[in-house]
């Protein structure tokens, strides 16, 4: 069973860091890559970060203009994703993701595992 547990998320203020996990547990081929997306509120969901499990191969959303780096640790099965200069607009429940295979790390489509979201909140 894939089981994706994200933590980390929290209230901080503008220019502020934060740091999400996401503890994956099954076997590893379930995670072939592994993403970061968000939704705020009344907004669709947005592709945030995406990483490839084997090469550390990665992929940004355009918003993020090195702001975010997502990055792993295969000892631990955990992928990080690592936020700073953060601002309001960056409120949202943020999720991540695993695919078995995948294409495009920004297609969420792609993706087959999803955690339950850890509510990151942005204050002026």
């Amino acid at each position: 069973q894939v089981q994706l547990v994200e933590s980390g998320g929290g209230l901080v203020r503008a220019g502020g860091s934060l740091r999400l996990s996401c503890a994956a547990s099954g076997p590893t081929w379930s995670r072939y890559a592994m993403g970061w997306f968000r939704q705020a509120p009344g907004k669709e969901r947005e592709f945030v970060a995406g990483i490839m499990w084997s090469s550390g191969e990665t992929d940004y959303a355009d918003f993020e203009k090195g702001r975010f780096t997502i990055s792993r640790d295969t000892a631990r099965n955990t992928v990080y994703l690592q936020m700073n200069s953060l601002k309001p607009e960056d409120t949202a429940v943020y999720y991540c993701a695993a695919s078995k295979y995948i294409a495009s790390l920004s297609a969420d489509y792609e993706y087959d595992y999803w955690g339950q979201g850890t509510q990151v909140t942005v204050s002026s």
